[in-house]
């Protein structure tokens, strides 16, 4: 009978393993190999057509002491400050309208969550950039307004506007987070804060903000890391220009890796951006406390 029940226990393990293998093959092939890879390249002289040589921290050195580091590193921070907040404040603002019991709010809701099917593909950065170039759409329409027509892939702050709306054009994941969160607080308490004479504006701030903390949490370390991470749009619409305004760590990561070859440099540039948001995120969860509040 013991054995009867063993035999049943490690079925089932098996079983479990089975559902659980496709993910961690996944795990295993895409994120733990390329990091354990990366980590030993980063301290390594390696060109792909040789041999990698050990040059122990000089990767790390050569990093620190470029300009060009500095400015990929500076620009990545600006452009997770203009996209993180205002992707944020917007979605939430969308989300509240939408949780409205309107008629035809399921059209609404659709339409404005479409943008984020698309993703960071290419096709949508190829028309961003056709739509702020010199004589594109948007200064066809400014010029209709009699309105100044800025370059706006020309400017070092323009060109990192750009691609920071485009950023902030595709909120609608971040929107839907936030929706279901609306719709699942509790009526009863919106109720009672209105009986006791409370406006529309401070039912949202004193009763609706704290009760969504933990998603507006989630949702700013999602996109906080996604944004350090960007490469599509600054690659696409700016190729990290003018005048390297708009290189991101990821697109400096790329330059040196399949341009100049310095795969060895490129690793270690990967481990600093890999630490560089591990400490956020880690900075992150210890304001948290402060802030964040869970329902029991």
């Amino acid at each position: 009978m013991k054995q009867q029940k063993l035999r049943m226990s490690r079925r089932k393990d098996y079983i479990g393993l089975m559902f659980v293998a496709p993910w961690l093959i996944g795990f295993l092939a895409f994120k733990a190999f390329p990091l354990i890879l990366s980590t030993f390249l980063s301290f390594t002289q390696y060109r792909i057509i040789s041999a990698p040589t050990f040059v122990a921290f000089e990767n790390f050195k050569m990093a620190f002491s470029s300009p060009d580091f500095w400015n990929s590193l500076k620009v990545s921070f600006a452009y997770v400050l203009l996209t993180v907040p205002s992707r944020l404040i917007f979605s939430l603002f969308i989300a509240y309208i939408l949780s409205s019991k309107v008629k035809g709010i399921g059209l609404f809701r659709s339409i404005y969550y479409i943008p984020s099917l698309m993703g960071g593909s290419v096709a949508v950065a190829i028309l961003w950039q056709y739509m702020f170039m010199e004589k594109g759409m948007i200064n066809a329409f400014l010029g209709m307004l009699h309105l100044p027509q800025p370059t706006w892939l020309a400017g070092s702050y323009t060109a990192l506007f750009v691609i920071s709306i485009l950023k902030l054009w595709q909120f609608g994941s971040t929107m839907v987070v936030f929706l279901a969160a609306l719709k699942n607080i509790p009526m009863a308490l919106v109720e009672a804060a209105q009986v006791d004479g409370a406006t529309r504006k401070r039912t949202f701030w004193s009763i609706i903000i704290p009760y969504i903390t933990p998603v507006i949490f989630f949702n700013m370390l999602t996109n906080l890391v996604t944004a350090f991470q960007e490469f599509n749009s600054p690659y696409v619409i700016t190729a990290g220009g003018p005048s390297k305004a708009t290189e991101l760590m990821s697109l400096l990561i790329y330059n040196n890796a399949f341009k100049y070859l310095k795969m060895g440099y490129s690793s270690a540039l990967s481990i600093i951006l890999f630490t560089v948001i591990t400490i956020v995120t880690i900075l992150l969860f210890k304001s948290s406390n402060r802030w964040v509040t869970y329902q029991d």
